[in-house]
């Protein structure tokens, strides 16, 4: 039976669970993939003396981070198109880019690229929003991450689909066969209210509660997408989904900028999930999300790096530190959303927001061993007075050294163990020299 277990050993355990706080001198025990017990280390080691033993003495564990909106293919883009606003970011460099290079090779290279920077950096599981979701889900499957694919949905013919008919065809048949893929699970990816129309809206909705899927959805991101609604509906993006029927608890948010007090109200009483991205947010100009009024209002607010295309990077361990102190300075109080707030906004909201709660999100008995441990006998976070605020506050992703995903150590001291880090860094630089070299004839400024 010793065989089948394995004791983590770290000097801190974080279980983000709403009852226990940080836990010294005590062990994880995993087994059959699963958490099987939390117990000072002292009792662990003489309960299993013969199981695998790993041994932490300078770290912290946390649930593994939960990166609640990405597009990772898009890694490949990262730095394409810097310094500009969104909607000229997307109209005159990401979308043509999207025609002229998406396609599975594409996808695969891509995914492959921002799965190991994830995993490096002590995420476990994404929420993904982009083509191809089936090569996405595949990839993500390979490498052990879990992942969320987006069933993207768009009024305009893309590369992936040439109209609304086929874009729930494919996303219907992507989610039927990955249904038996243990890491993977699916989403309806409705991509934004300035690009969907009524009638795929509320389709989107009738195929979520049929498939018991949720909703998700880029949701009042910039100034210019309200005052586009306002001009073609009369009304705001919010109040016409709200009159669609898509505020419910299946709805995932992204941005959500520029909401009045009765909107963040809404949100709340409608059980609607909300993922800040606030490196997307700032870098685009787009606004800020009021969070602090969100959670005061009871609603679920999650976080996500967005791409690395508009980001530039899928560092949830970064993106932590961005949300604490934006939310400080945009609610002119140094109180608001404090550390253990963050880390719950990158762990258990972020799982209840997938509906994953049961599964993953905390460091609980029962429920999957996804583990991130970090690292903090480091330059940058010493000394350790409250381990949470230095990961919130202090920690680089560079601290990361072990990762596991259902109880399989996909990070080992700081090395990947199932991708090739060597051939992904590779494939990258190859796709790199074939974009630039194609902007250069064209005469296209990167």
């Amino acid at each position: 039976m010793d065989k089948q277990l394995s004791l983590i050993l770290p000097r801190w355990v974080i279980p983000v669970d709403g009852r226990s706080s940080t836990l010294e001198g005590h062990a994880v025990v995993i087994e059959n993939q699963r958490i099987k017990s939390i117990m000072p280390s002292t009792d662990a080691l003489q309960q299993f003396p013969s199981a695998e033993q790993v041994e932490l003495p300078d770290h912290a564990l946390i649930p593994g981070l939960i990166n609640a909106h990405t597009h990772a293919a898009m890694s490949l883009f990262r730095g394409l198109a810097d310094d500009i606003s969104l909607m000229e970011w997307l109209n005159e460099h990401i979308w043509p880019a999207e025609a002229r290079w998406v396609d599975p090779a594409f996808m695969r290279d891509g995914t492959e690229l921002a799965i190991a920077e994830m995993l490096l950096s002590g995420t476990t599981c994404f929420n993904d929003m982009y083509f191809y979701p089936d090569v996405v889900a595949a990839v993500a499957q390979e490498a052990g991450i879990r992942a969320t694919v987006g069933l993207i949905v768009l009024d305009f013919p893309s590369i992936w689909a040439a109209d609304t008919d086929e874009y729930f065809s494919k996303g219907i048949a992507v989610h039927d066969d990955t249904r038996a893929l243990s890491s993977i699970q699916t989403a309806m990816a409705p991509h934004a209210p300035y690009t969907v129309s009524d009638e795929p809206l509320r389709q989107a909705m009738t195929y979520a509660d049929e498939l018991q899927i949720h909703v998700h959805m880029h949701l009042h991101e910039t100034a210019d997408e309200i005052a586009g609604s306002m001009q073609q509906y009369g009304q705001r993006p919010l109040g016409r989904l709200q009159e669609l029927g898509l505020l419910n608890p299946r709805l995932m948010a992204v941005h959500m900028v520029h909401l009045t007090d009765q909107e963040i109200e809404l949100t709340a009483q409608q059980g609607v999930h909300v993922i800040h991205c606030p490196g997307s947010n700032l870098k685009l100009a787009s606004g800020s999300c009021r969070v602090a009024d969100l959670i005061a209002a009871g609603a679920n607010v999650c976080l996500g790096t967005d791409s690395a295309a508009s980001n530039n990077d899928l560092n949830m361990l970064g993106e932590m530190r961005t949300a604490a102190l934006l939310a400080k300075n945009t609610g002119h109080d140094a109180a608001a959303l404090p550390a253990a707030e963050i880390l719950k906004m990158a762990t258990i909201n972020a799982a209840t927001a997938l509906n994953m709660q049961d599964e993953i999100g905390s460091i609980e008995v029962g429920k999957s061993a996804d583990l991130t441990a970090i690292n903090l006998n480091h330059v940058a976070t010493q000394p350790v007075y409250d381990p949470v605020a230095q990961i919130v506050y202090s920690a680089s992703r560079e601290q990361v050294s072990d990762v596991w995903v259902q109880g399989k150590r996909l990070v080992k001291n700081h090395q990947l163990t199932r991708l090739d880090l060597g051939h992904v860094l590779s494939k990258a630089e190859d796709w790199g020299q074939k974009i630039q070299q194609h902007a250069n004839n064209a005469g296209v400024q990167t």
